[in-house]
């Protein structure tokens, strides 16, 4: 890092003085250092108080990427062949201080770069990351925002550093792959869930504010929220094992669900936010803080949430919860951070100011292990005694008053959603004694928000409904359209399922019959229910078609991966923060050389 400041200071001062160094006299014609290189070494280190030698060495770097870029603007002009900055895994690259580019048109897929990149630095199983975006193997490069001189970061999704056989490297290969999969899948099948089956049985997930109440979501955004939560739960997870390639696959997934909502969701929860800071803490993680615009625009989403969601001085969030104590981890991460980018920048001043903001909240939010462990004497959990001194503000007495405080409201939130669960459940048995199926009448109390009486209604309303579709397509009353169906090569039965599902129309019918390649699925073959006072209810009639052996399998595997308790995102050791706050110190306060 310190070569990366060293150079954004040069830079500054170049673009102060208007000094272009890929031009006579600091660059000859031979595209050799000029007679007056040496000269400005000399006078910038000096002003900077470092030795000769290493401004020098920083100069003549800015001074050949100059001409490099000089250069490949150039050729783009002449024959459009770009040139793209790689940002290698740290373990791929021979000599860190050496930066690594790649000649390539833009015309073609992400793919073929991804090959070349595999083979001429010896990786496998790559991914290309574009501005925190993952590069669509099949589109090309100028499609998806790839100019000439873009930095690309070259994401490893299998762990390289195991150099096994080939068979075991791709199951790992797979492995991974198959994870991400298996993760959209596990919670795409809980965002189609709407509640209406037995929660005892068949899990589903819902969005609720920070006392439990359930917000209303339209479906698509609570789908996507669902999605993006989901891919979140699982990089974070991957964090803590320390698979920062991994969680930072998810962690992109994630982010691109959560754009899918609409702006006034997501300014008003604080998942995204710590979505940003997750992700560039992976940055940080796997050295790759050369996406340095990247990381900078998503610290300051991150901030810019986070004041809309807590107040401008947390106002909101001390109405809403109590207390700020336990939130202060966030901004001590997000401060850390942007510390570390300013001095990457060239910017100590600004680092160091941002650095004396962390180490203040860093003294007040450490854990306090003589007082955690009285906590923890008193039977509460490490969790609860960190949290609960944090937001006490390090008093022991108030600390165990907050937890106890905590455990009550979770409980009491608890003995609702069981009460929740049982006036539904009897609701349901209402309506099957009045002749409807388990599903039917599930489904229609969740339409009705818990009300019998308007479930009741929907019920009969959708009987009514099916048993007219019914008389229109079943009774006669139109024989001409099944013959202009079957005249136009479709099965009867198939004709005539189509008319029932679109209610006589032949164009939509025949839309339907052409989408289904003329066969319908045995489930859109069955009439609906047209159940009355005197069916007899079944009770073991399948509750959802997602409830299969294998969606089930999914969903508890991720669900394996939601932290038990909702405040788990806030329960930093900082211990990591520490290490980084040493070694920021150590960089910002290290003695300058005299020349």
């Amino acid at each position: 890092m310190a070569e990366q400041n060293l150079e954004a200071k040069l830079k500054n001062l170049l673009k102060q003085e208007k000094i272009q160094l890929w031009n006579p006299p600091y660059t000859e014609q031979g595209q050799q250092p000029g007679r007056q290189h040496m000269q400005l070494a000399e006078r910038y280190a000096h002003l900077l108080r470092l030795p000769v030698s290493e401004v020098g060495g920083a100069l003549e770097s800015i001074r050949a990427q100059a001409v490099k870029r000089g250069r490949g603007n150039q050729t783009f002009r002449e024959t459009s062949v770009a040139t793209l900055e790689l940002l290698l895994p740290r373990d791929a690259k021979k000599d860190p201080k050496v930066r690594t580019y790649l000649e390539t048109r833009l015309d073609v897929s992400a793919q073929q770069v991804v090959d070349r990149v595999a083979e001429e630095h010896g990786l496998r199983s790559i991914k290309l990351i574009l501005s925190g975006r993952t590069l669509s193997a099949e589109r090309r490069l100028d499609e998806q925002g790839v100019k000439n001189h873009s930095k690309v970061m070259v994401l490893r999704v299998s762990d390289g550093e195991l150099k096994q056989q080939l068979t075991e490297e791709e199951e790992e290969r797979r492995s991974q792959e198959e994870s991400v999969q298996r993760t959209q899948k596990g919670f795409q099948i809980l965002s189609e869930r709407d509640g209406s089956e037995d929660p005892h049985t068949t899990p589903f997930l819902e969005i609720a504010d920070q006392k439990g109440n359930p917000l209303k979501i339209p479906p698509t955004e609570k789908k996507a929220l669902i999605l993006a939560m989901g891919f979140h739960e699982k990089g974070r997870a991957l964090m803590k094992r320390k698979q920062h390639d991994n969680a930072l696959c998810h962690l992109l997934q994630a982010d691109q669900q959560f754009r899918k909502c609409g702006s006034a969701l997501l300014s008003s929860v604080d998942n995204y936010a710590v979505l940003q800071l997750d992700i560039v803490w992976c940055y940080r993680a796997l050295e790759a803080l050369s996406c340095l615009e990247d990381g900078r625009s998503r610290l300051q989403r991150a901030e810019d949430c986070f004041l809309r969601c807590y107040g401008e001085q947390q106002e909101r969030l001390l109405m809403i919860k109590g207390n700020t104590g336990r939130e202060e981890v966030l901004f001590l991460r997000l401060y850390l951070l942007q510390s570390l980018l300013s001095y990457i920048e060239g910017s100590d001043s600004e680092a160091r100011l941002q650095l004396s903001r962390v180490e203040s909240l860093y003294a007040r939010l450490r854990p306090d292990s003589e007082k955690m462990a009285q906590l923890m004497a008193l039977g509460f959990s490490e969790r609860e005694a960190r949290l609960g001194l944090r937001a006490s503000r390090g008093d022991l007495q108030e600390a165990a008053i907050h937890i106890s405080t905590r455990r009550q409201e979770r409980e009491e939130l608890k003995q609702r959603e069981r009460q929740k669960r049982r006036t539904r459940m009897e609701a349901i048995s209402a309506l099957m004694e009045l002749g409807f199926s388990q599903r039917d009448a599930a489904r229609a109390l969740h339409h009705a928000d818990g009300n019998v009486d308007r479930a009741y209604a929907i019920l009969l309303d959708s009987s009514q409904d099916a048993q007219a579709t019914n008389n229109n397509t079943e009774g006669g009353a139109s024989p001409e359209m099944v013959e202009q169906l079957l005249y136009l090569g479709f099965e009867r039965d198939s004709a005539e399922a189509a008319l029932r599902l679109t209610g006589g129309d032949v164009q939509s019918a025949t839309q339907l019959l052409l989408d289904n390649q003329g066969v319908l699925s045995p489930e859109l073959l069955t009439p609906p229910s047209t159940s009355s006072s005197s069916s007899t209810p079944s009770s073991e009639e399948p509750s959802s078609a997602s409830s299969s052996p294998e969606d089930s399998e999914l969903v508890s595997e991720v669900l394996e991966d939601i932290a038990p308790h909702e405040e788990d995102y806030l329960d930093l050791t900082l211990e990591e923060e520490s290490e980084l706050i040493s070694a920021m110190k150590a960089y910002l306060h290290r003695e300058p050389a005299h020349t």
